[in-house]
């Protein structure tokens, strides 16, 4: 079977982890570059001792190879600011483009809820990884009933926490609230996101809070259940941490209301852990397992569906 090539460009923890799991598990990509900008980067390292080819000298390097007019899909694994810069510089050559970045210039794409309806598009965005672990928890809720609000906490190790996730964390909030409305169906999202320094590092953790109506709590957990597995087919560490929790809201707490008039009864409430498959760091990093198992998940589905109509760069 032939591979569709495919180039990552970031070369540190996510685009690093990223490489590892394309050479590992994928049996319809073929990693034919990774780029990045700084020539003494350990992800460059580790690519050129697996004998994929490597430039430092950013989209302008990937140009330059060898194999760049038969790469079909490019990861960008950089920062929102450089995908923005490097989606224009890749524009005039038709690539897909899988951007693991908050800049969402594309549709957002969370793999268990909506990645069927955005293949045919040339730029999609993987959220965040807050996103990634709790919008198929937002979606499961509203499939049996409108969610008024839903609220997210992503808890990461500070340890798992690179240069690009810190200077994302301002999109990560504005990416993953407006995403939690669009891919989720909330009626309003919010997301909030904290780097815990605890040693030993914690592994990631999120919570979904939801405010709801007059819920079937049956067809809540079965839902959100039933998504839990689906994540964890291309997440395997994705898991509930403890039973979930649908409690009345007391009388005396403010109603939120839908534009309809509906007003809320109850929360709902869903712990999660994400636990890494130390592909290139610890098992705590779950934040960058998520992000690059859903990215591998979007770019092999990619492949496949362009393999079968017959599109190739």
């Amino acid at each position: 079977m032939t591979r569709t090539k495919v180039a990552i460009i970031g070369s540190g923890n996510i685009g690093t982890d990223l490489m590892i799991k394309i050479l590992r598990l994928s049996q319809t990509l073929e990693l034919a570059a990774m780029v990045g900008i700084d020539p003494e980067s350990d992800g460059l390292a580790r690519a050129a001792s697996l004998s994929v080819a490597t430039t430092a000298e950013g989209v302008e390097g990937l140009k330059r190879l060898p194999d760049f007019d038969r790469i079909e899909i490019v990861l960008d694994a950089t920062s929102a600011g450089a995908h923005r810069l490097n989606a224009a510089a890749l524009e005039p050559y038709g690539k897909l483009l899988v951007d693991l970045t908050p800049a969402a210039l594309g549709p957002y794409v969370v793999p268990a809820v909506n990645l069927e309806e955005h293949l045919a598009l040339d730029n999609l965005n993987m959220v965040t990884c807050g996103g990634q672990a709790t919008i198929p928890i937002v979606a499961a809720i509203n499939q049996v009933t409108p969610v008024v609000y839903a609220e997210i906490v992503a808890s990461i190790s500070s340890r798992s926490a690179g240069p690009g996730t810190r200077a994302n964390i301002d999109e990560f909030t504005e990416t993953t609230s407006h995403a939690i409305e669009v891919v989720g169906g909330a009626a309003k999202g919010k997301a909030i996101i904290i780097l815990n320094p605890a040693e030993p590092p914690m592994i990631m953790r999120d919570t979904v809070l939801a405010l709801v109506a007059d819920p079937d709590e049956q067809a809540i957990r079965t839902s959100v259940k039933d998504m839990v597995r689906s994540v964890g087919e291309y997440v395997p560490g994705y898991r509930l941490k403890q039973e979930i929790q649908i409690v009345p809201i007391p009388p005396d707490q403010p109603v939120h209301t839908l534009a309809g008039g509906t007003r809320v009864t109850h929360q709902v409430s869903v712990f999660l852990e994400v636990e890494g498959a130390s592909h290139y760091l610890p098992a705590y990093a779950g934040n960058l397992d998520i992000m690059t198992s859903a990215a591998l998940r979007v770019a092999e589905r990619l492949a496949d569906r362009n393999s079968r109509i017959g599109v190739g760069a």
